[in-house]
């Protein structure tokens, strides 16, 4: 049997995973493939490929007439242009706040003079380590964009109401951006 770490109840205790080996097989700029052998509660062996990821933070802003700021960008998984909020990737032991205030300043120009955190979402948790930190920022001042090089994007703004109707048409598939949104609207009582 498999003892797991921590305080774990006995209930979770059946489904704990004990990593007896693992291999890296792929490490690339933003991401590593390992390659793990787990022992399962009833002593069988079992497989995991796991992507690990830094993680990112998104950011939802927010004016004062209740308008979202999002991005139009090109995504190649998929070969067409999403609406997302605006987000990316933890650089190794960044901090998520500097981050969202990062991203939001390099994809939009805006600043925003209160951060609230909204918590983080395990973006896929069946392969991919990534955990998504979501904040809602408020108080805008408006600027200029810098994203970064290859990085091309449109913003746009929309009524927070009418993202909450493309999330239900399926014009907003983005996981990170329909979670916080949601988070967001439930927090300012729409």
């Amino acid at each position: 049997m498999v003892k797991p770490k921590g305080n774990i109840s006995a209930l979770d205790e059946q489904l704990f995973e004990k990593t007896v080996e693992r291999k890296t097989a792929f490490e690339g700029r933003v991401f590593r493939v390992e390659v793990k052998n787990v022992e399962l509660f009833d002593g069988s062996v079992s497989n995991r490929e796991v992507v690990i990821h830094n993680g990112g933070a998104t950011i939802v802003a927010l004016d004062d007439q209740m308008n979202v700021y999002l991005v139009r960008q090109f995504r190649s998984p998929y070969e067409k242009v999403l609406i997302e909020l605006p987000a990316g990737k933890l650089e190794k032991d960044e901090d998520p706040r500097a981050c969202a205030i990062r991203e939001l300043k390099e994809e939009t120009g805006m600043e925003a003079s209160s951060l609230v955190d909204l918590g983080e979402m395990y973006a896929t948790p069946g392969y991919c380590s990534e955990i998504i930190h979501m904040y809602l920022a408020t108080g805008l001042t408006f600027g200029e964009g810098n994203p970064d090089d290859g990085e091309f994007l449109q913003t746009i703004k929309i009524p927070l109401t009418k993202a909450l109707e493309m999330i239900e048409t399926n014009e907003i598939t983005d996981a990170k951006t329909m979670v916080a949104l949601l988070k967001t609207a439930r927090r300012v009582g729409v």
